[in-house]
């Protein structure tokens, strides 16, 4: 078997997350090939000593790889989802950050979980991504214009609004007088268009989300569309540039430039551990039945 190994950050908290790791990867026979500037810094903060092999770009990931393990938290397999784009290599999260609703593999199971994992028993779950576009077309999107929890405009350097003009496959929806609008997938609804008001969807639901954030007007609420739906933003503001992210990645962008997003033509696989279903997640991760009437 043959895995990739991601991590963005270090905390020592993770210090024996990633020794039972590799250490069960080792056991097992499984070779291992870690992300590049991850494993600098393992080898400076000395939690390996071994030698191996790396990666730096999506173009070093083939079809020879079996899974990419993603050491962190849900940021952490954002960022991954860039290195395996459209290859079809799934992705299993260790959380190693706070709440976590991708990373399911917890600290306290890791080598029952990897067992899982090497054994091959797991299902997979495909996640829609966002593609987005930009007239006049931006340079920074040309190689890396996808997002898999959303698409997000936002106001720079004001605390005025901004306006967003929207369209949806080409009619009229709405101008948005507001802080900034979210453009959601299922994978995203639990994200940062949960705590702008939007709902949760189930990963499995062909459908977006238009959350905008901190409305003018109240009543402007958050909006389920079909997934297949073209969504075009146009923003206007008193400042010449706006904001917009792409997951985690931000860009500076000129007012009255269009955008259109629209779902991209691949997936990204997530693996799905027997008995960590997307709704026993979700009453953990949310408290749900919590409350003592329960």
């Amino acid at each position: 078997m043959k895995v990739a190994i991601f991590g963005q950050y270090y905390q020592n908290d993770t210090r024996p997350i990633i020794k039972d790791i590799f250490v069960f990867f080792n056991r097992n026979n499984v070779e291992m090939v870690i992300e590049e500037h991850f494993l600098k810094i393992l080898y400076e903060e000395q939690i390996i000593e071994k030698k191996y092999k790396t990666f730096s770009s999506y173009s070093d990931l083939d079809q020879s790889f079996d899974i990419l393990v993603s050491i962190g938290g849900d940021g952490t397999i954002l960022r991954a989802a860039t290195y395996v784009r459209n290859s079809g290599i799934p992705i299993v999260g260790i959380n190693a950050g706070r709440l976590g609703f991708l990373a399911k593999v917890q600290k306290e199971n890791i080598d029952s979980f990897l067992q899982i994992v090497i054994n091959k028993e797991y299902t997979l779950s495909e996640r829609t991504l966002l593609n987005l576009d930009c007239n006049p077309s931006i340079n920074e999107l040309h190689h890396l214009n996808f997002a898999m929890n959303e698409v997000t405009v936002s106001r720079k350097d004001t605390t005025s609004m901004i306006t967003i003009e929207t369209s949806l496959n080409d009619e009229y929806l709405n101008s948005y007088w507001a802080d900034g609008l979210i453009i959601s997938t299922p994978t995203g609804s639990t994200g940062y268009s949960l705590s702008c008001g939007g709902p949760v969807l189930t990963p499995d639901v062909k459908s977006l989300v238009i959350t905008p954030i901190a409305p003018h007007n109240l009543n402007a609420r958050p909006l389920v569309i079909p997934d297949n739906t073209e969504i075009k933003l146009k923003v206007s503001g008193r400042e010449e540039n706006y904001l917009v992210s792409l997951d985690s990645r931000i860009i500076s962008i000129s007012n009255n430039t269009i955008l259109t997003i629209k779902k991209s033509d691949f997936k990204i696989n997530m693996v799905e551990i027997p008995n960590e279903t997307f709704l026993k997640t979700l009453r953990n991760k949310l408290l749900w039945g919590e409350d003592k009437r329960n």
